[in-house]
Parts: structure tokens; C-alpha cells; sequence
């Protein structure tokens, strides 16, 4: 374990930045281990908002890889990020973490314990390379549409963090907003007294205040008061800060978190594209939020760090209901967004996303269609927070769709359950170029594969034969198999199995590429 940090007053920081400016870098950090239940149907447990494309082609955590690029701070950015992320997620995340063709430590956390140990083991990540480095935390959840706009936010909350200091991103508000927290804004910050060490180029660019308090999400009237005292801005969760400012304040406020952060880091080990932290440490920490573990706490006790609020102009979105989608969306002249196979007729400030059938809205107003391949939801616009409370009750009630699509990915491809009846179901598997599952056998169940496209190389028992388009295999119950693709294309194929139960739970592996039990 490393030594305990402890924190430095103020103005012996000033000092030591001084002294450490020419050495500092920037740190891209991508907090991505969020759940977005308020997003469902399009959102799952297995398939988190992060993961898909809700604004476009890519998704949002591709989006959030690239939103550094080109950035000019006054120190140099690193390439490599630094991610961490749900291990249940973990071949999903790294499958598109690899597009950005960017280096990657994806850090993996064997239980969820909210986003306080997630920067805590980020910043341990960071300090081990550059103990002073600078991180710009990004949840991997959210949308910026002002790239350039974001920048400038940046670059001048750099300033600030490379001066000792935690820097929050403020956004002005323009509603009273109930899901949102809320940060009150203290005396506006100079560049000559309070940040010495910033770039007053830079900063007074943007601007900056002292931070008064973070605050809960209000209830309506309280969120009017604070949209009318010019007081409160919307807490964006986008932080900034020097690694060993946050371990300082994390150890000095939260000392049980760091600690067993600490221990986690300290006992885990890199595996392929992965570094696991040691399960029982960090299962061990308590679970809190940044806001409520450190954010809260330095209105009142400075002697750790100090926090700066810089404004985010930039179309800054967190994604974090359907609303919000509709909000940053491109409208009709109805203020109608569509998207998918949708069409209006007499319809006003509705919005509809389908992911294949017709969905046609007639007279509807400010209502929310969504269509996936087996769910579909109706929401009133003003309603969409309360989405969570629906996937709460299909979790009680034992339903599947809480936790994943239809359409399932693994890391050898994906499989889509296209019918199911009494002792049948039937998948549509595509298996990626050079992939394979794992060597397999099931107690319950026989399998019937037919390829349509490809090429499959299939293990039965003691055989291994080639099974060719339009050609076909059977598994019989209790026969070990594996099925590959040696190929340069996808294989697609259709799996039939029949049996008395045929639940994901009936496989025994007995070896497997991808390291699954």
C-alpha cells in the first residue's frame, strides 16, 4: 500500500506548482460505469446508455474519447486514457474503446460503489506515472455539441487545478431543473490573488468563482428560487484536478475509501486489455458519489484543497432522461424529433424512436415513444424521471428486459433471441472474423446450427469439421462443442435448441478465450 497522503496547505501548493508547471500533463479520465435506467428501454443494465448511440452512429462513450482532441491548455495532453468501467461491461467498453485508436488503461470494478472510488482509483492509476498529472474526469455518458466552446472551459479550468485547486464545471441554468444538482457560486475569481499561478489569458477568457456549496437535487419551487437568485448553477460533473490534489482530499474527507482503494490498486494485476483491482479491497469501500464525499464537503474545510467553478458553455447535456434527448435534438416545425421509422401527423413537441417497426403518432403531444425489439414505452415528456421506477418493478418481478436487449453482445459477436416458445428458442448468432466461443456443454438442452453466411469450424465431441452456407450441425444434449469462425467475414447463423430448460445459466465452460467462468 502507498503511504498515506496528507494535505498541503494552501500556500505552500502555490510554491510547489510553481516549481512542478513545466512537468505537469493533462490526463484524459473517463468515469464509465453508469447504468442510465431512466433511459430505458434503449438502456440496460447489460447495455448501459454509454454503450449506445442514442445522438447518432457512434456512442456516447466513443464521442467522450474524442472531446480532448486538439485541445490547448498551456500542457501537453497525454494519449493514453484512462478509463474505468463496470467489469460487466468490460468486453463491450473495450470493443469501442479500441476505434478511438487511442492507448487505454481500462480499469475494471468488480462491484459498483458509485463514482468517489472510481476517481480514486483513477487518480491512483495517474499518480503512479505522474503524481502531479492533471485530470480532466469526463462521465462517459454525457453530450458537448460545442467542441470549441468546451475547450476554452477546459483550458481555463486546467489553470486553476494546476494551482492546487478542484475545479467543478458550472452550466448557467436555463430552467428550474429537479434531476439535476446544483452548485452555489461563490466571489468571482482574479487571476492575481486567489490563482496566482493561472494563466490570466486563459482564465479571464471563461471566468471563474469560488465554490460556495454543493447542493441536492431540489424539489421544483426550491429549483425556481435558485434559477431566480442568480445564485445556483447546474452541477455538470465534469471535474478537474491534480491527482495527488484529489488523493489528498479523498484520504483527508473519506479516509475509508481510500484506503481501501488504496489496497484494491495496490493488490491488482493487469490482464490482456484489462487492469483488475483486487475484488475484496474495493468491494470493501464504501459507496458514495464525488459530490457527496469531497464536493460538499470543501465549503467547510479547505485545508485539503480548495474548489473553483468555471461555466460550461458548450450544449452540454447529461443524457440523462428522454427529455433531454428531445432537448438537443433537431426539431420539425411541430417540435416533433423522430427518429427511426416514425411518422407525424397533427403531432407537437412529441418525440419517437424506433428500432425497426412503424411507430405513427397522430394528435400526440408532448408524449415520449420508444420501440425496441421487445419493449416499448409511453411516457408523458413531464413523467420521463419516473421511467427508473418501471425498471425497478420488472427487476422485482424476475423480467429480462431490465437487464438486456434481445439482441445480446458478447465478445465473440452477438445473438439475438428472435423467438421462444415451450422447450424451444430460436437465435440469430453472428460471430465476429477469428472469434470463438467457448469449448461448452449443456445439461438441459441440444442445439441445431445452420449457417447462413460464412464459414463455421465446429468441435463435437472428439470431431472438428467445417459446416459451410446453407449447411447444418447438430449438438446433442450433453455433448461437449465450440463453435468458431475461421474466416475473414462475419458467420451468420441460426441456432434452434430444444430442450426442458434453456436458460443462459445451463453452460458449462471448460475452456474459454475470454477468461469466463
Amino acid at each position: 500500500m502507498t503511504a498515506p497522503v496528507t494535505a498541503t496547505p494552501a500556500d505552500t501548493r502555490s510554491t510547489q506548482v510553481k516549481s512542478l508547471n513545466v512537468k505537469l500533463k493533462v490526463h484524459p479520465v473517463i468515469l464509465a460505469g453508469g447504468s442510465g435506467t431512466r433511459l430505458w428501454p434503449m438502456s440496460r443494465e447489460q447495455h448501459p446508455k454509454q454503450l449506445i448511440g442514442l445522438l447518432g452512429d457512434d456512442s456516447l462513450l466513443q464521442s467522450t474519447t474524442r472531446r480532448l482532441e486538439g485541445l490547448e491548455a498551456g500542457y501537453p495532453l497525454t494519449e493514453q486514457l484512462v478509463v474505468v468501467a463496470n467489469e460487466e461491461q468490460r468486453f463491450t467498453t473495450a470493443e469501442q474503446l479500441r476505434t478511438s485508436g487511442k492507448p487505454t488503461r481500462l480499469i475494471l470494478e468488480p462491484a459498483g460503489r458509485d463514482t468517489a472510488p472510481a476517481l480514486t482509483v483513477a487518480a491512483l492509476s495517474v499518480a503512479a506515472q505522474d503524481e502531479d498529472g492533471i485530470m480532466v474526469v469526463m462521465p462517459a455518458d454525457h453530450a458537448v455539441t460545442d467542441i470549441d466552446g468546451f475547450h476554452a472551459a477546459v483550458a481555463a479550468g486546467v489553470q486553476h487545478a494546476a494551482a492546487g485547486h478542484i475545479v467543478t464545471m458550472g452550466i448557467v441554468p436555463t430552467r428550474a431543473e429537479t434531476g439535476y444538482g446544483y452548485i452555489r457560486i461563490g466571489a468571482a475569481l482574479g487571476t492575481t490573488n486567489d490563482t496566482q499561478e493561472a494563466d490570466a489569458e486563459v482564465t479571464g477568457k471563461v471566468g471563474a468563482h469560488k465554490l460556495d456549496r454543493f447542493v441536492e437535487k431540489p424539489h421544483l419551487e426550491l429549483a425556481q428560487r435558485y434559477i431566480e437568485s442568480k445564485e445556483y448553477w447546474w452541477n455538470s460533473g465534469i471535474f478537474i484536478m491534480r491527482a495527488s490534489t484529489w488523493l489528498k482530499a479523498i484520504h483527508h474527507f473519506q479516509p475509508a475509501i481510500y484506503e481501501a482503494c488504496d489496497a484494491a490498486f495496490a493488490g491488482g494485476k493487469a490482464d490482456g486489455d484489462f487492469f483488475r483491482l483486487q475484488r475484496d479491497a474495493f468491494s470493501a469501500s464504501p459507496s458514495n458519489s464525488i459530490d457527496y464525499a469531497v464536493m460538499e464537503q470543501l465549503g467547510n474545510d479547505q485545508s485539503a484543497a480548495s474548489g473553483v467553478v468555471v461555466p460550461l458553455q458548450a450544449g452540454w447535456s447529461d443524457v440523462g432522461s428522454w427529455d433531454a434527448i428531445w432537448d438537443i435534438s433537431d426539431k420539425d416545425a411541430d417540435q416533433n424529433v423522430g427518429r427511426g421509422r416514425v411518422m407525424f401527423e397533427g403531432a407537437a413537441s412529441t418525440f419517437a424512436h424506433s428500432e425497426g417497426r412503424l411507430i405513427a403518432c397522430v394528435g400526440t403531444q408532448d408524449l415520449v415513444v420508444v420501440e425496441t425489439a421487445d419493449a416499448i414505452l409511453v411516457a408523458d415528456k413531464s413523467r420521463v424521471q419516473d421511467v427508473k421506477k418501471i425498471v425497478g418493478r420488472i427487476r422485482n418481478d424476475g423480467g429480462l428486459e431490465a437487464a438486456n436487449h434481445r439482441k445480446v453482445h458478447r465478445p465473440w459477436g452477438n445473438y439475438d433471441s428472435v423467438d421462444t416458445g415451450e422447450r424451444f428458442q430460436v437465435k440469430r448468432i453472428v460471430v465476429k472474423p477469428g472469434a470463438r466461443l467457448s469449448l461448452q456443454m449443456h445439461h438441459h438442452r441440444a442445439e441445431h446450427w445452420i449457417v447462413v453466411r460464412g464459414t463455421a469450424l465446429v468441435t463435437r465431441g472428439e470431431e472438428r469439421f467445417i459446416v459451410s452456407e446453407n449447411e447444418s450441425a447438430y449438438i446433442p444434449l450433453g455433448v461437449t462443442h465450440r463453435l468458431e469462425n475461421p474466416g475473414k467475414m462475419p458467420l451468420e447463423m441460426i441456432e434452434v435448441q430444444s430442450g426442458s430448460y434453456l436458460g443462459e445459466d445451463d453452460i458449462v465452460r471448460f475452456d474459454d478465450t475470454y477468461g469466463r467462468q
